[in-house]
């Protein structure tokens, strides 16, 4: 099982909102909620994550 807690931990040590994720980076409301209940994504939206962080 993937658990991305880490990435919520990065996210608020760097200052990056859920907000900011969907405004200035489009990412869609359906990815996130994705993320926020350790579901699948795609290979494509790590690469994405990777270089916003």
């Amino acid at each position: 099982m993937i658990i991305y807690s880490p990435l919520w931990r990065t996210m608020d040590a760097k200052g990056i909102t859920t907000y900011t994720l969907i405004h200035r980076f489009k990412f869609s409301r359906g990815t996130l909620h994705s993320l926020k209940h350790n579901k699948n994504i795609s290979t494509v939206t790590i690469n994405d994550l990777c270089q916003i962080l």
